[in-house]
C-alpha cells in the first residue's frame, strides 16, 4: 500500500481471475506480506467451509490475520442453487461489508466472490456498492473465476491467471497443504 499525496495510505481494488491456479494464493501470499508489516488482513471466503491450511495458519498470525468462511457443507450445482446457499452468501458478503468499513483492517479479501457472483448467489450490484463504500485506505481483494468486465472495469489492477498445464490432467489429486 502506497501512501497518497496526503502522507495518508492509499488503498486500490484487485482482482485476480481466470481459469488458471492461484488467485487464492496469490491473495494469501499478499495476506503475508502485510503481516510481515504489522498490517492487518481480513479474509472472506466465499463457497468455502472446510479445514485448509490457510484455517490453521491463520490461528498462527492472529491478531494480524483473520479468516472466516461462509460456505456450506455441500456442494453447489450452479444450475441448483438453494436458497440456502444464497442466504450464506449474503450473511458473508455482509459480514464482509462490515470488516470493510469496521477500520480494524488494512486489508480485506473477498476469496471466490467471483465465483458466488457466476452462481448468482450474489449480484453485481451488491459487489459494485461493497467497492464503492470502500475506505481510501484499505486494500480490496476479489477472487474467483469470471471477473465481470464491469468488475474488472472498476479495479485498480487486474491479474489473470492462465493455466498452462496442471497436475489433475494426469490424475493427481489436491494436495494437503500445496493446493488446501
Amino acid at each position: 500500500m502506497s501512501e497518497g499525496s496526503s502522507g495518508a495510505r492509499l488503498g486500490l481494488i484487485q482482482i485476480y481471475t481466470g481459469d488458471g491456479k492461484g488467485k487464492t494464493t496469490a491473495a494469501l501470499g499478499l495476506a503475508l506480506r502485510a503481516c510481515g508489516h504489522g498490517l492487518r488482513t481480513y479474509i472472506g471466503q466465499f463457497l468455502k467451509r472446510r479445514s485448509c491450511g490457510e484455517m490453521h495458519s491463520a490461528k498462527k498470525l492472529a491478531p494480524y490475520l483473520t479468516i472466516e468462511q461462509y460456505g456450506l457443507d455441500e456442494y453447489i450445482c450452479k444450475a441448483e442453487v438453494t436458497s440456502e446457499q444464497k442466504a450464506a452468501a449474503q450473511h458473508g458478503l455482509a459480514t464482509a461489508r462490515h470488516a470493510l468499513l469496521s477500520n480494524q483492517y488494512d486489508i480485506v479479501i473477498l476469496d471466490e466472490i467471483q465465483v458466488a457472483l457466476n452462481y448468482n448467489l450474489l449480484t453485481e450490484e451488491e459487489i459494485i456498492e461493497v467497492m464503492e463504500c470502500k475506505p481510501a485506505h484499505v486494500e480490496l481483494i476479489m477472487t474467483g473465476r469470471g471477473a465481470s468486465q464491469t468488475l474488472i472495469d472498476r479495479a485498480d489492477l487486474v491479474t489473470e491467471m492462465r493455466e498452462v498445464r496442471h497436475p489433475l490432467a494426469r490424475g493427481i489429486q489436491a494436495r494437503l497443504g500445496i493446493e488446501f
